[in-house]
């Protein structure tokens, strides 16, 4: 499983639109509305490197109000509940 997590900058009027409009589209698990220099950043989960590129320039880039999209290919993932477990092999 690939992940990719995408940044959008969204014109103000749109990010409601826009972040249901990327939220239906297939390998999107999530869209989030974020405060900062972004708007919107929406977590992909695919099988492969294509899909990554198809979602993001023919599925997002038509939605309307979008102005800019950077993507993040996630390498590995780090989580507590993974620590918490790395710790507990062998344990009962």
């Amino acid at each position: 499983m690939i992940t990719a997590i995408v940044l959008i900058k969204a014109e103000p009027k749109s990010i409601t639109g826009a972040a249901t409009r990327i939220a239906g589209i297939d390998g999107v698990s999530q869209v989030f509305s974020v405060s900062g220099e972004w708007d919107l950043v929406a977590i992909l989960e695919v099988t492969d490197y294509e899909a990554v590129a198809a979602i993001v320039t023919e599925k997002m880039a038509p939605v309307p109000g979008l102005q800019l999209t950077q993507t993040l290919t996630a390498f590995r993932a780090y989580s507590k509940k993974d620590l918490e477990q790395a710790w507990d092999i062998g344990l009962e």
